[in-house]
């Protein structure tokens, strides 16, 4: 399971000019699920991403968490972080996980996120979807739950 995480000023979704999913102050997951996935990658993933120390605390130190600071979380689902670029011109999804099984395990990441006691919001999985966000810092972290970089 991968995510790219940027902390943002806020962030919003939208489908089919709909607005689907928004947030004030917190992080932007996008996510993307393997073919290899399962529980263990969920609960790992969600937990580094809520515990991530990348908020500044009163001495203006990235020091503080989205629970710390009562932040909020968008997850927006992203199967092309799961793109092999190293051979030829066009990526392979070799190791995207399957629609029916991404789709599963995306939406009980999004239920452990909840269960969390955070504010959650989402995008609408395998919708092309429009995503806007102010970039805070910037601060954009990549994380993999098979630790490949």
């Amino acid at each position: 399971m991968r995510g790219v995480v940027q902390r943002v000023k806020r962030a919003g979704v939208t489908v089919d000019d709909k607005l689907v999913g928004k947030i004030d102050k917190g992080l932007l997951v996008f996510l993307g699920i393997g073919n290899e996935d399962d529980e263990k990658d969920i609960q790992y993933l969600a937990d580094k991403i809520i515990n991530l120390r990348v908020f500044e605390d009163s001495n203006g130190k990235m020091n503080e968490s989205l629970l710390d600071q009562k932040g909020e979380l968008l997850i927006v689902s992203q199967f092309t972080l799961y793109g092999d670029c190293r051979k030829g011109k066009r990526p392979s999804f070799d190791k995207a996980a399957r629609p029916n099984d991404a789709e599963m395990l995306y939406e009980r990441f999004v239920e452990y996120c909840k269960g969390c006691g955070i504010k959650v919001e989402t995008g609408k999985f395998q919708a092309m979807m429009d995503v806007e966000l102010i970039n805070d810092g910037p601060v954009t972290i990549l994380l993999d739950s098979k630790k490949e970089f």
